[in-house]
């Protein structure tokens, strides 16, 4: 078997593996959660009986391993499971599967997320290999100097600051991200605006300073020296001979910032009350709506995973050394 493959099918065994420990974890840290659904919908006037009787209704009176292991079988089978959001203390059952209330969520998150790597991807990038060229130039330290700015601010203070300019004294874009599956794409486009432009400014330092790190350690190598000898410019040398061996750490720190789109968009979520997966884990958490909450944690942890699969491969590929390491 290709050595490339042998590495891919041993990563996406330590990715099960993983996976399976982090929803040990997952499982554990909800059930350390203060309150009891039981309790939180009959409220404090029922009687022992009553809470006790609507947990075992809900599989909450079993033992959390007997629960955990359940949860397992049943997510290995591809059901995540029924919401507790449409059970009353009258004894309705309007509850609806996970799965069908994350996948519209999970489709407005992948679409921000997109979005935002469309732009974000491209920029630092271009800001990364520029500012690699013109090393120490004015061009170099203002371009650090901004991304360290963005980089030192927590999402919802740049969030804020973006709804304050763009939203209240310069009425531009909105300040509430709601949309719906019969917007029009412009429409779309512009209530998500400033979520992306947001998110934009964290992730983009992140990539950019690596991309920057990495093209400057490579053209000290005596190969690029090689390069420069025979004639070749500036832009020959980063482009055809520095960049091919710098997309191992550029691919790993992409992969990083695109898992953050995915798993990190929960601050900008709910500042925005943008309808996507981070806005529900929030709401099934206040809730105490338990299998959401799991079912959304094991999405963000899956989408962890299989991103850090692929720069692995990436990386790889671009440079086979890593399959022989030292």
């Amino acid at each position: 078997m290709h050595p490339v493959l042998v590495t891919i099918v041993k990563r996406l065994l330590l990715g099960v593996v993983t996976l399976f420990v982090v929803s040990a974890i997952i499982f554990s840290s909800i059930s350390l959660l203060p309150g009891d659904f039981g309790e939180a919908v009959l409220g404090q006037a029922a009687t022992e009986d009553t809470v006790a009787a609507f947990r075992k209704e809900l599989g909450l009176d079993k033992p959390a391993p007997a629960r955990y292991l359940d949860w397992v079988k049943a997510v290995a089978k591809g059901d995540l499971g029924t919401s507790f959001s449409g059970r009353s203390a009258s004894g309705q059952d309007r509850s609806r599967s996970v799965a069908e209330m994350i996948a519209p969520r999970l489709k407005n998150t992948l679409f921000l997320a997109s979005v935002t790597a469309l732009i974000a991807v491209p920029l630092a990038l271009f800001l990364g290999l520029t500012a690699a060229l013109y090393r120490n130039s004015w061009y170099d330290r203002s371009v650090n100097v901004t991304t360290l700015t963005t980089i030192s601010m927590p999402e919802f203070f740049v969030a804020y600051v973006l709804i304050l300019i763009f939203a209240s004294l310069w009425k531009v874009f909105p300040s509430l991200a709601t949309v719906d599956i019969d917007m029009a794409m412009g429409e779309r486009l512009n209530r998500i605006a400033l979520p992306a432009i947001t998110l934009t400014l964290v992730i983009v330092a992140h990539m950019m300073r690596m991309t920057r790190a990495a093209i400057i350690n490579l053209l000290a190598s005596p190969y690029i020296e090689m390069a420069r000898l025979k004639g070749a410019s500036r832009s020959e040398v980063i482009l055809k001979h520095a960049l091919p061996n710098a997309w191992a750490p550029i691919a790993t720190v992409i992969a990083f910032n695109l898992a953050y789109l995915v798993v990190g968009v929960v601050v900008v979520e709910v500042v925005f009350v943008y309808p996507g997966i981070g806005q529900l884990m929030v709401d099934s958490v206040s809730s105490r709506d338990i299998p959401v909450v799991q079912a959304c944690a094991l999405i963000f942890a899956g989408t962890y995973i299989l991103l850090n699969l692929i720069a692995d491969v990436i990386g790889i590929v671009t440079n086979p050394r890593l399959l022989h390491p030292r």
